[in-house]
């Protein structure tokens, strides 16, 4: 690259370099390289970016090559005409602008969604207040709590693209690598520092593997997407090992906390993490996780991008494999331990929704609940000036689509609770609201076959007046394959699809879980068009009321027994 930038410069007006010239560029393209500097960085308006070092094969995939000719990153140039033309991207530029954090929604609409980086879920209330004004603004205000604890802002006419993300950036936010083949938005516990039952707090680490991320213009080239998530104990979890790679804090024999370290997760894929058998001190932990991910970046199928996750990679490879690649880039042993004992049981159920007390004296944690992961800047700003005036000033995203408002003073809750409730959200707890998740839907993605939100919503509504339960269900819709409702880890699963005539309808699954409970569900009906779907949950829920063991969950009825007669049950009149 830098041999090239040499004959880009040869000579000037009227002779050619000089020795002395030549000198001065070599030490000055020296310097440049010694501090990772690409040369288009130095001119990042108009001229072809480096491209990017991939192998020169034709079986390379479209999204390599487009990567090939011009890093994403270098295209900002382009999102700067298309701004101010107020024009669509083309093909190559939608793929191109993911780097940036912005989605093209076409067909389904003809507008930008945005999408971005929030490590930890953690974020100020003056962030947050200005989240709310750049919806307000710049949208028409539909805005979304994602399952990575994220923001989604949609339907940005492309002429306001730049003044968006100019907004973000002065927050101190980013949206670059939001997307496509990029690490995602980094998740820990929402509740991380406060948390009375967590072993460590996990926000040091995660703000430090996020910069690192930022900063380092290698990661933005990985073959595919990619997760990354910290549960450093708590009551709220993460679900880790639903992650590329999941990190969780344990306590050692020697009472000492380390990390354990499981690797490919895709639930899209009927995949949880697998235990590497591995645990890392505390102040190595991120020198690990980004070694284990540079493994997946030189190691990752560019030719096939369905079979191009870390999943993939460890259907061929053992995990002694990638370990010992990990080890050989770490120049240094990782220290193996033996698989740890499974612990049944989480401790309160959906417990990131209600009033808990912190560890520190005095101050609670309130988690409100966010129909489907919905919110308005109206209600953004709300939160953010109950944070200010009873809080610390900070809020947490979760990954259950709702947030957090921590560090409130026992004697202000009720004030908090109050206002909450008139701005048209919620605090209390439901065993069947509460664990109700759904992806963004057909309203906004052209993936989905289905209004996963609305179903979402209406479905939850039906339930509450219908049923009773007196333990804690999860049902995450999902709109299509991809997943990004996890709907294999649901209590009740719901997979977006189409009847025979064109309908709405959902898959039925049943029986999934996540941590100590992970499995994933198992499909006892197809295609349900959305009209039966209401009533056949209803009848689901109090079959299992009615048939079960004691005091069993829905995942230990169903899991015992075989799905033909889960089928014959759940259709009982």
């Amino acid at each position: 690259m830098f041999t090239s930038a040499m004959k880009l410069v040869e000579s000037i007006p009227g002779s050619p370099l000089s020795s002395e010239q030549n000198r001065y560029l070599e030490g000055f393209l020296a310097g440049v390289r010694e501090r990772a500097v690409v040369f288009s960085d130095l001119f990042p308006g108009g001229l072809p970016g480096a491209p990017l070092q991939v192998d020169d094969d034709d079986v390379l995939v479209a999204e390599e090559r487009i990567k090939r000719e011009e890093h994403p990153l270098d295209s900002y140039y382009r999102i700067l005409e298309n701004s101010r033309d107020g024009s669509a991207p083309e093909k190559e530029e939608v793929f191109r602008f993911k780097w940036h954090g912005l989605f093209y929604l076409s067909p389904v609409k003809d507008a930008f969604m945005a999408r971005l980086r929030i490590p930890g879920g953690q974020l100020t209330a003056y962030q947050l207040r200005e989240l709310a004004n750049i919806a307000r603004d710049l949208t028409t205000g539909y805005v979304q709590v994602t399952t990575r604890a994220n923001f989604q802002i949609r339907l940005i006419k492309p002429e306001d693209t730049i003044p968006v993300l100019q907004r973000i950036q002065s927050i101190g936010l980013h949206t670059q690598g939001s997307g496509a083949d990029n690490v995602r938005n980094l998740t820990c516990n929402p509740t991380a520092g406060v948390d009375p039952f967590e072993l460590i707090d996990c926000s040091p680490f995660v703000r430090e593997v996020g910069d690192s991320i930022l900063h380092h213009r290698e990661f933005y080239n990985l073959p595919r997407k990619f997760n990354i998530a910290f549960d450093g104990g708590g009551l709220i979890g993460t679900v880790e090992d639903t992650n590329d790679i999941g990190v969780k804090a344990v306590r050692s024999p020697s009472g000492e906390v380390a990390f354990r370290i499981a690797i490919g997760g895709a639930t899209g894929h009927q995949t949880f993490a697998c235990d590497a058998g591995v645990e890392i001190p505390p102040h190595n932990i991120v020198k690990v996780v980004l070694a284990l991910l540079r493994v997946y970046l030189l190691h990752g199928d560019r030719t096939n991008r369905k079979k191009a996750r870390l999943k993939h990679l460890l259907d061929s490879w053992p995990i002694d494999k990638y370990l010992a690649e990990t080890e050989s880039l770490l120049g240094a042993p990782l220290p193996r331990v033996p698989p740890l004992p499974t612990i049944a049981g989480d401790p309160v159920p959906h417990s990131h929704i209600g009033p808990y007390p912190q560890k520190q004296p005095g101050l609670c944690y309130l988690g409100i609940a966010l129909p489907a992961g919905q919110i308005t800047p109206q209600q953004m700003t709300t939160v953010a000036e109950l944070s200010e005036n009873y809080g610390s000033g900070d809020v947490r995203l979760t990954v259950w689509q709702n947030l957090v408002i921590p560090n409130i003073p026992a004697q202000n809750l009720d004030t908090v609770i109050k206002a909450i409730l008139r701005a048209g959200l919620d605090y209390r707890q439901s065993h069947v609201t509460s664990g109700i998740i759904a992806c963004t839907g057909n309203q906004f993605c052209k993936f989905s076959s289905t209004d996963t939100k609305g179903h979402a919503v209406q479905l939850g509504k039906y339930l509450e007046k219908r049923v009773q339960l007196d333990q804690p269900i999860n049902i995450h819709f999902t709109g299509c394959p991809h997943s990004c409702a996890q709907h294999y880890m649901g209590d009740i699963g719901l997979l977006g699809c189409k009847t025979r005539d064109g309908a709405e309808a959902y898959h039925v699954l049943v029986g999934g879980g996540f941590g100590t409970n992970k499995a994933c569900g198992r499909q006892i009906f197809q295609a349900m068009a959305v009209d039966e779907l209401y009533s056949s949950v209803e009848r689901i829920l109090k079959m299992y009321l009615a048939h079960r063991l004691g005091s069993e969950t829905f995942q230990q009825f169903t899991v015992r027994q075989e799905v033909g007669q889960l089928q014959i049950l759940f259709s009982e009149i």
